[in-house]
Order: structure tokens, then sequence, then C-alpha cells
């Protein structure tokens, strides 16, 4: 009998946006192997992933033995990392999330659309005044959320090529675990400097929140550096994989593309059509972790206490049973449902800031550069795949 196929699997080149073959062919509960050797249960349908994340008898605490790491650097380094709201259980996740919340509400996102449309604004006409072709990456994908998730954090823009490939590096699943040990504590301290100035001169920025709670015993300073490189590498790297890919995705679609340029000024179309393509794309394709701290039972087999568990994401948002004919972009298809960002008590801090930040990309980009083109051929544009989330390498583009 063979044994349980290596995760994460690669995606189908001809394919590039839908999951693996090998996750879609797995049972409802299965197991499959990662990096250590190990061998955690799998998971892939909708409905056992809503469930499941919002069980208690799974944990998210990562020093927990047995846990299904993502990475040997991630495994290197969970002993030493604070607790924060990606490695903790209610009730610790619910004081730690308030602290960091308040920015990444709706109300307060909403209030940072006008300057989210600026910023692009301001990138297309530097785009469409320089030379072509272009990169896409480099000249809107990147650029726009971490012009915007510097200034939610505090953080100088000045600095982005350095937190850039820190962060990268931290989080790569090729980088090894004393390359991605340096990168952290690189930015670590980075991080604790502003820290440490934000204290003494406080501002409107999510640095200085968290220096007031240090001041008044709410947070330790190693909580709010921890915290503050977390947001910074969430708040960037997946919008920038987004706003590329799913521009590939729709120059790949053009009837989707014009159905959305078509429909650019309707503030509905636009928010539908960010859900769907954040379902069609899932670009967290390493999977979500945890671990039983309970016995479970599921489809008639037990899932023990310390056994390891992932979650497929991909395999849920292409789940037939809750998406018909999943391969297919329908920017009008009803997605809000996906598990994009997860599900339960642990979905992404900046989930609303990503909306907002998709909505103004999706609805803008193409109205304003109606002739948009890839500059190769589609095979040839180059994917990134060694990060937690897929993205692209380059995104070369005429108009």
């Amino acid at each position: 009998m063979p044994g349980a196929p290596y995760y994460p699997m690669q995606r189908e080149a001809r394919c590039p946006f839908a999951p693996a073959p090998a996750v879609r062919d797995m049972p409802p509960l299965g197991r499959v192997r990662i990096w250590d050797g190990s061998e955690p249960w799998f998971i892939t349908r909708h409905a056992d992933q809503r469930a499941l994340l919002n069980d208690p008898r799974l944990s998210i605490d990562e020093k927990r033995p047995g846990y299904p790491h993502m990475t040997r650097s991630r495994a290197a380094m969970a002993p030493h990392i604070p607790e924060l709201i990606t490695n903790t259980d209610p009730p610790q996740h619910t004081r730690l999330r308030r602290t960091v919340n308040a920015p990444f509400l709706v109300k307060r996102v909403e209030l940072l659309r006008p300057r989210i449309q600026e910023i692009l604004d301001s990138l297309i006409d530097d785009l469409l005044a320089g030379p072509k072709p272009a990169d896409l990456v480099q000249t809107i994908g990147l650029p726009v959320p971490t012009l915007v998730i510097t200034r939610i954090l505090g953080a100088p823009y000045e600095d982005h090529e350095f937190f850039q490939a820190a962060s990268h590096r931290a989080i790569s699943h090729d980088t090894d675990p004393e390359d991605a040990a340096r990168s952290s504590r690189e930015l670590g301290e980075y991080l604790g400097a502003l820290l440490v100035k934000r204290m003494a001169e406080p501002a409107d920025d999510v640095l200085s929140e968290m220096g007031a709670r240090v001041k008044a015993g709410e947070m330790t300073h190693a909580e709010a550096v921890t915290m503050g490189a977390a947001i910074l590498i969430a708040g960037h790297e997946t919008s920038a994989s987004m706003i590329s890919l799913g521009t590939l995705a729709l120059l790949h679609n053009p009837g989707q593309l014009a159905l959305l340029r078509d429909n650019s000024d309707d503030p509905k179309f636009v928010a539908g059509a960010v859900e769907e393509l954040l379902r069609y794309l899932t670009i967290v394709h390493s999977g979500i972790r945890r671990i039983a701290i309970e016995d479970i039972e599921l489809h008639g087999t037990t899932i023990r206490a310390g056994d390891g568990v992932v979650f497929d994401l991909a395999g849920a948002n292409y789940d037939p049973a809750e998406y018909p004919e999943p391969d297919r972009l329908d920017l009008t298809r009803r997605a809000r449902s996906h598990h994009a960002f997860g599900f339960g008590p642990h979905q992404c801090l900046g989930q609303s800031l990503a909306r907002v930040e998709l909505q103004v990309a999706y609805s803008t980009l193409y109205r304003r550069i109606p002739t948009l083109a890839l500059a190769v051929p589609f095979e040839e544009v180059p994917f990134a795949m060694d990060g937690v989330a897929y993205g692209l390498k380059s995104l070369p583009v005429t108009w």
C-alpha cells in the first residue's frame, strides 16, 4: 500500500491556480507526510474545515509536542517565539487579539479607502509614464500594500527593501533554520528600535498603540515586537501576491476581465469579484496547522489527542459540494464563504484591509489601463512557490 503523499504538493503547471491534483484526490480524512517525516491528518472538505476550525479540541499552540510545523525553520524557532495571536488558544488569544484588533476593524479600514485610491492612482500614473513592458509586481503589486501597511504600523516605507527581503527569508520553505532565525532577529531588532521610538514619541499607528500597552503592562516588549513583525509580513506579502495573481488570472480569462471592467463602478459587484478571486487563487498553499488536544471522531475515524492536523484551504475552496464547477472563475459567484482567510477565531486579522486594497486595485487598474496585456506568453510567467503563500516573481505587462 503506498505511503502518505508528501505535502505541500506541486500544482499542475497547466492549471497553476487550482489545488494540486493530489489534494483533490484525497479522501475527506486522509494523511500526508510533511518535511520531518511525520504524517498529520489532512482535511480538505469545506464543511469539515468549518466544523473543526471552530472546535476547541484542536489547538494552534505550536509549542506542543507533535505540532505539524510548516517548515524546519519554524520548528526550530517555535520554542523561542513569544505568545502571539498566531500560536495561542483562547482566552490568551482573545486578550492578545484585542491589543491589535482596532486598526483592522471594518470602520477603521474604510477610512483608509481614499488614501489607498490615491496611492494606486499615483503608482498607475508612474507606470503609464514609464517604459514598456513593465513588471506589475514591482510597479503595483508590492508597493500598494507595503505603502498601506507601513502607514498603519508606523514603519518608514523607505526601509521596504530591507523588511521585504528579511520577511521573505524568514518564511520561505527553502530557507535554512540559521538564515531564517537571523532574518527574524534582524527584523525584530529593527521593529524593536521603532517601538522604543514610538513609546517616546507616540503617533497615530499600531506600534504606538502597542507601545502604550507595553507601558501599561498589558503587553510585553517581546510580544509587541513579534506582533509587529507578523503584521508587517502578512500585511504586504499576501495582498501583493493577490494583486499580481488576480491580474494574471483575469488576463487569462478575458471574458471575466471585461465583466469586471464594465462593472468597475459598482461597489457591490467589485466586492463579490474580490471574494471569487480570493477563492479561486487561495494563495496560502501550505495549509494551516493544528494539534488535537482531545480525541475527535470524524467520518468514522478517530483523530487522537496529540495528532497533528493540516487544513488545505484550497481544497475547501475547490470543494464541488460548496462551489459547483470550482475550476471556473466566475465573478458573479457568491463566494464569501471561502476559506482564503482561514475560518474560526484565528481568521486573518487583516482580512478587512486586504478586501479594501483588492477592491480598489481591481476596480481601478483595468479601468485605467483597458489595453493591459501580458508581455510574455502565459506559460512563461514565473511563479514563486517557496513561501507560505504563493505568488509571482514578476508579471511582465504592456498596454
